[in-house]
């Protein structure tokens, strides 16, 4: 009895062993920190049911992790604190509706672009401002940080629109300020001026975007092998269909 307790002692130990040694050469699951401000509908927002962040660039960048092995691991955060957390390496990446810039290629990676917007003027559905030169002693709102706020504070500053740019830490607040008469109009991305009009209802775009612009994921410096695995993967989601198949849930069939 004795013996074969310790029989089935050994064995046991034998195994915890291997299973040790096993596990010690299995290669461990690579998660990145990525860095979001969710309200940025369609590219990145709050799921009401899940209380999870949800978006354009949410799936595409779990969809690029699951064709490349990885794992993300989403973070939310006011853009500005985003943008300096990729670059100092406190986020691996950046998926946020970030347009492409020089100044921001100084201090971070970009991934190849992954889809083309716009800035346009949203402003009250009764509204009859529409041109540029309209807002002439008008305030306007954009999210501080943004390439829309640079382009609305040239503008004040050139005397060539409105009088006044108002900076927001969110872009939902400049929104919220529009919809209840606070400020004239918001410069933002024509795709995400979409959704505020959509949830807000009472709003509308004018003219046409000022501006062409290109985003892409961000990524802290020095991970040039993580940059070429977010490349590979954008071209593998594309190839696959998933891509076109995201653009079409946001931004097509939106009903």
């Amino acid at each position: 009895m004795k013996k074969g307790i310790l029989t089935a002692l050994i064995i046991i130990a034998v195994f915890a062993i291997i299973a040790g040694v096993w596990s010690l050469t299995q290669p461990k699951e690579i998660v990145y920190r990525v860095g979001t401000e969710p309200t940025w509908p369609p590219f990145e927002m709050i799921d009401e049911s899940t209380k999870e962040e949800t978006g354009f660039d949410i799936e595409l960048i779990k969809a690029v992790a699951a064709a490349q092995g990885f794992k993300v691991e989403i973070n939310s955060t006011g853009f500005d604190a985003l943008i300096a957390g990729i670059a100092n390496g406190a986020y691996d990446i950046g998926a946020s509706a970030i347009t492409i810039t020089e100044e921001r290629k100084q201090k971070m990676n970009f991934s190849e672009p992954y889809i083309a917007i716009g800035q346009i003027m949203t402003v009250a559905e009764d509204s009859e401002l529409a041109d540029l030169a309209d807002f002439s002693g008008k305030v306007i709102g954009a999210q501080i940080g943004t390439t829309g706020a640079i382009l609305a504070q040239q503008w004040v500053d050139e005397g060539v629109g409105p009088t006044e740019l108002k900076g927001y830490d969110t872009i939902d607040l400049a929104f919220l300020d529009l919809k209840n008469g606070q400020i004239a109009g918001v410069l933002a991305d024509n795709t995400m001026a979409a959704g505020y009009i959509e949830s807000l209802g009472g709003l509308k775009t004018v003219g046409e975007p000022y501006s062409s612009e290109e985003l892409g994921f961000a990524v802290a410096p020095g991970k040039e092998d993580l940059l070429k695995l977010i490349n590979d993967g954008i071209q593998k989601v594309k190839d696959s269909g998933e891509y076109q198949k995201l653009f079409d849930k946001y931004f097509v069939n939106q009903d």
